[in-house]
């Protein structure tokens, strides 16, 4: 009886482990995909505002084209005066340029720049980089959805890596086990 117990809690072990070490791997992956997901709009963000810096006016950056944040999973752009008001951008959520919560741009103003995951509605997800410049702010955003999907993906892998661990455990352990008695 001793011996089957070692063995069953030899099983709960390397169940908790290969948890732990299943959801660490995810976790370092997830960050990983969603800190990659800011990477074009510091970019941009960081390329307007050094424009805007040098001299160049905002209607330089006035466009037609507009993206339907809720819809596209293009980059957007948005320019913001000194107060947080929306000036221009080819961003638009129910038809007009969207606004930002004030902390947003107070966090920017206090760090250089500000990097936020944005749910303006249900559904619509945003990873938004806001950065200041001499006379505003400029936010620029994309969607997460597809990144999003990703995450979901590698959650679902990592469960099953987990739970495939779990059951040929259970079959060694259960033959040893066998072997035992």
């Amino acid at each position: 009886m001793h011996k089957l117990k070692f063995f069953r809690w030899w099983w709960v072990l390397i169940s908790i482990i290969s948890l732990i070490l299943c959801l660490l791997i995810y976790a370092t992956v997830q960050q990983s995909i969603r800190a990659g997901a800011n990477d074009p709009q510091i970019q941009i963000a960081e390329d307007i505002v050094n424009s805007l810096n040098d001299g160049q006016k905002i209607t330089d950056f006035s466009s037609s084209i507009r993206t339907d944040i809720a819809k596209s999973l293009a980059t957007y752009v948005v320019i913001y005066d000194g107060g947080g008001n929306a000036l221009t951008g080819t961003g638009v959520l129910d038809g007009t340029l969207p606004s930002l919560p004030k902390g947003v741009f107070e966090a920017a103003k206090a760090n250089g720049e500000d990097l936020v995951t944005w749910q303006p509605q249900k559904n619509v997800r945003s990873a938004i980089v806001v950065v200041p410049y001499n006379a505003g702010f400029v936010m620029a955003g994309r969607s997460l959805r597809e990144i999003e999907k990703r995450e979901d993906k590698i959650f679902d892998m990592a469960i099953w890596a987990w739970l495939f661990i779990v059951f040929i455990s259970f079959i060694i352990l259960y033959s040893i086990e066998k072997k035992h008695k």
